[in-house]
């Protein structure tokens, strides 16, 4: 089979590889859809997981059931199903509180097991959930989306609702905040970035744009019930207090580096009631995710730029696009 592969550390090509042997309670997926995310340019560095190496990248992934284990009937051939990637220990204390997604342990398919960037992949039944008629595109959507949801119960939105928010970053994961947060009902969704491209795709979403920096921005300081990182800029996250309403959340969504610091007032944090929140991946949102694309109008939809065979998906790995409009690049088994 074909495949993208990481043979090490800051080496991607395109390999074919053997075909995977079913292993019990493990079905073999062909892959239909993978999406591309920041996340697998950091697998390829070795800068994200345990650098295991040579691995095929892809965690956010659909397809159809080729075949299962014979001890296997959660599933069976022909059924459309996502993936996802997280596997957990479920015996550390992380996992026995629930947050599988900070699991001591934690391991994921196109991290540390093979992925999605191929024709087909081995996966733990458990692991797979059943999208229905959804477009294989938008359903390899469902893991970023998780992840979103994840943020946002982190956050306590499913306690409350805000009555406004504002996400910073208009790539396609901070769209997919904002528009995840329209789905939840807020009325009014604001984005700011500093591409004017971007911004007017947002607009189009039927979101609110906004130029990082400028004075119509400035105009909202303290105006947001829920402000969101989505650009993983340190000054960004630490700019976030200044248009976070009294009492009102914040949200560190984006992934700073790890050595990345910033300066707040815990007085400022104290006397305006304000939350602090973090998030890191999903945790068993996917079957959530599903629901929310499976009502959407298409909107969520059209995050998806790009649609592209696999081997006209590797460069993407080695230079990105150079374009404000590219969104999420997909291998697409049709394409």
């Amino acid at each position: 089979m074909k495949a993208i592969r990481f043979a090490a550390a800051g080496v991607a090509g395109m390999a074919e590889m053997e075909m995977p042997g079913i292993k019990p309670g493990h079905a073999l997926v062909r892959v239909r859809a993978a999406g591309l995310c920041h996340t697998d340019i950091e697998v390829l560095h070795g800068r994200y997981g345990e650098g295991a190496f040579p691995l095929v990248p892809g965690h956010e992934y659909a397809g159809t059931v080729e075949a299962v284990a014979d001890d296997v009937t959660a599933v069976r051939p022909g059924d459309r199903v996502a993936v996802d990637p997280n596997i957990s220990c479920g015996q550390c204390p992380a996992c026995r509180k629930g947050l599988t997604n900070l699991c001591v342990g934690l391991k994921a398919y196109g991290v540390t097991e093979n992925g999605g960037f191929a024709e087909f992949s081995l996966v733990a039944v458990d692991h797979l959930h059943g999208i229905g008629d959804l477009a294989f595109d938008t359903a390899a959507l469902a893991e970023p989306l998780a992840c979103v949801l994840n943020g946002l119960g982190a956050a306590g939105l499913d306690v409350g609702r805000p009555g406004n928010a504002l996400v910073f970053g208009a790539g396609p994961i901070g769209l997919l905040l904002a528009l995840s947060l329209k789905a939840k009902g807020v009325p009014g969704v604001a984005v700011a970035d500093i591409s004017e491209p971007r911004l007017a795709f947002a607009e189009a979403l039927g979101l609110q744009p906004f130029v990082s920096g400028s004075q119509d921005l400035a105009a909202k300081a303290r105006g947001f019930d829920f402000v969101a990182d989505a650009t993983g800029v340190a000054k960004v996250v630490e700019g976030m207090i200044g248009f976070t309403a009294d009492g009102g959340t914040a949200l560190i969504f984006g992934v700073c580096a790890p050595d990345a610091r910033i300066s707040l007032a815990p007085f400022e944090i104290f006397r305006r009631q304000i939350r602090l929140a973090g998030s890191h991946s999903l945790n068993r949102n996917i079957p959530q995710a599903l629901d929310i694309l499976s009502r959407d109008d298409g909107t969520m939809a059209r995050l998806v730029s790009h649609r592209l065979p696999i081997a006209e998906l590797l460069p993407f790995f080695v230079k990105g696009s150079g374009d404000p409009t590219t969104m999420k690049v997909q291998f697409c088994a049709d394409a």
